[in-house]
């Protein structure tokens, strides 16, 4: 392998989306003026980013690796004042998204997390504990799957565990994508950086940040510490053929190339971080990623309504407060949300059921599974529905013509499912915007 694989530097698992966070209602909203009771399906797409003002939330993803840290993140999300104040709240999110290593503290928290989540998907299974973490419409092998994993964070095996596992896994991963250019592989990274996400227009992501994660996968570093703790929540299994025979590894497989900062680190509406200097960003993507998070914490909190600065350092606890586990039924109430996770297989199965027929406003799908998207999609889709599916735009190893046979390939894959492009939707290169034909 000379060149290296282009395929290795995506990798097989989407830990995170190739797009920054899209609100899906307001575009529901904009498309039908008014949104009632708007429900919305997420197809493998890092589910996180994408519900920031939405109502009931159904999620697909491809594997309970998945979904067991999409439910570590929503309980982290909503862990209230009480326990964690917004600032570490919101530290310790990021460090957990995007960082394959963490500090010890944020490993405690992350294993009583875990313990909670057991609880909470194997003592109810009739039953959520909270509307925001409903496993109960998944099967039994999946449940059980899930206290596994959890399991697995609680107790993990001394060889999963041990300080540097994940920077030789990462480190591996990086060997395998260069090939022959690791050896020259901090101009691999500058020149993925100047000519690719800058070139997209992703010019906040500073050069030392996005140097650090392609070496090391630190994509967060706010506090002063040490990072050598595993991040379990990024550990999954991956099969190898070997001698006819498939044999399974644990590592990290997810992306190495484009970057956690994607997410919420590339956006925002407040301009003074986006401002420049002598043409260089003042702000960087870790520094928007922290204000975007603290919003979106701040607006769960107050549901609508964002506190002042004082008003968010008054609700930091103090360093007397317990800081045990939070049970899955004690974390933030939300009115009006809730977030569903439907069994992997559910896609082409859920309109058999005249439950979900024309049932969803907003369905979103991944780059990752555009392969999913077919007329049994339409079926499921209100008629005034958005489809909203990711587009290639941030995947850099792509060339610039296979990023365009990518779109072209889910604009036909769209029109043969019954949509049609929205003539009204803005279109920002990281997603198509498509609504059903019309009869």
């Amino acid at each position: 392998m000379s060149g290296g694989r282009v395929s290795e530097g995506a990798g097989c698992v989407t830990w995170w989306g190739y797009s920054p966070a899209r609100d899906l209602l307001s575009l529901g909203e904009r498309r039908r003026a008014r949104s009632t009771g708007s429900n919305i399906t997420t197809k493998h797409s890092g589910a996180m980013r994408h519900e920031q003002h939405v109502g009931p939330v159904w999620v697909v993803e491809s594997s309970m690796e998945l979904v067991a840290r999409q439910l570590l993140l929503l309980y982290l999300a909503l862990m209230p004042k009480e326990s964690m104040g917004n600032n570490e709240k919101t530290e310790v999110f990021l460090e957990v998204f995007g960082n394959v290593e963490i500090r010890s503290q944020t490993e405690e928290t992350l294993r009583r997390a875990a313990t909670q989540l057991t609880a909470s998907v194997t003592d109810t299974p009739e039953e959520a504990t909270h509307p925001a973490l409903n496993t109960t419409l998944l099967k039994f092998k999946e449940r059980d799957e899930l206290a596994r994993i959890f399991k697995s964070w609680i107790h993990p095996r001394p060889s999963s565990s041990s300080s540097g596992l994940m920077s030789k896994a990462w480190d591996y991963r990086v060997r395998q994508h260069l090939g022959t250019r690791y050896d020259s592989k901090k101009s691999v990274f500058d020149w993925d950086l100047r000519m690719k996400l800058h070139e997209k227009g992703c010019g906040v992501i500073n050069k030392q940040q996005y140097t650090q994660w392609r070496e090391r996968g630190l994509a967060f570093e706010m506090r002063e510490g040490v990072y050598q703790r595993t991040n379990p929540s990024l550990l999954s299994s991956r099969g190898f053929s070997q001698r006819g025979e498939k044999v399974f590894y644990t590592g990290y497989w997810g992306d190495i190339v484009s970057s956690p900062y994607l997410s919420f680190g590339i956006e925002t509406e407040d301009q003074n971080l986006l401002k420049t200097q002598n043409g260089l960003h003042v702000k960087t993507a870790q520094d928007i990623s922290v204000a975007n998070v603290q919003e979106l914490f701040r607006s769960l909190s107050s549901r609508g309504r964002c506190p002042t600065t004082s008003q968010a350092e008054a609700a930091e606890p103090s360093p007397e407060v317990d800081r045990t586990s939070v049970p899955v039924n004690d974390l933030l109430p939300l009115t009006g949300i809730s977030v569903t996770f439907l069994p992997s297989d559910s896609l082409h199965k859920l309109p058999e059921k005249l439950k979900y027929s024309h049932f969803f406003n907003a369905v979103y799908v991944s780059a990752s599974c555009v392969h999913q998207l077919n007329p049994t999609v339409r079926r499921i889709a209100a008629p005034d529905a958005v489809l909203v599916v990711e587009l290639a735009r941030y995947i850099l190893d792509l060339t610039k013509e296979q990023e365009a046979g990518f779109a072209e390939r889910v604009a036909s894959t769209a029109l043969e499912a019954d949509f049609e492009p929205w003539r009204d939707g803005r279109s920002d290169g990281g997603h198509a915007v498509f609504v059903p034909q019309r009869k």
